[in-house]
């Protein structure tokens, strides 16, 4: 049996580094398509997205390097926040789509609110720590 959990202790290590597994692959995904997506992007109307892509996507692996060693955890959890709300409504509008576009896209808009509901778990969790 273990004593009270130190309040000031991060949240699971565990947990942090299963949701930084999937945000590591995201990021790494992200470099290896750049072109893709920044085509993508493109084609959605995002403003000069040769720099918007790679920009959001460093910053999606910054953040997470810093949500897994549990570094700057506010201000990493609040880029992750960000990342999800100024991505997830633009490239996967699946709305506006149809047949199996709208599927993938539908999936991939529903799995970035799941993160985005981690991520504004990890922000709560950070702020009451700092």
């Amino acid at each position: 049996m273990t004593g009270p959990r130190d309040p000031n202790a991060p949240p699971s290590l565990l947990g942090r580094a299963l949701y930084s597994g999937v945000l590591a692959y995201m990021a790494v995904d992200g470099f290896k398509h750049n072109e893709t997506r920044v085509e993508i992007a493109r084609d959605s109307g995002v403003p000069v997205p040769e720099a918007a892509v790679p920009l959001a996507t460093a910053m999606l692996l910054v953040a997470n390097v810093g949500i897994l060693l549990w570094k700057f955890p506010r201000a990493s959890a609040a880029a992750l926040v960000v990342f999800f709300v100024g991505t997830s409504p633009v490239i996967h509008n699946f709305w506006t789509m149809e047949g199996s576009e709208r599927n993938a896209n539908k999936i991939n808009f529903l799995k970035n609110m799941a993160l985005l509901g981690g991520a504004i778990f990890l922000l709560a969790e950070a702020s009451k720590r700092e």
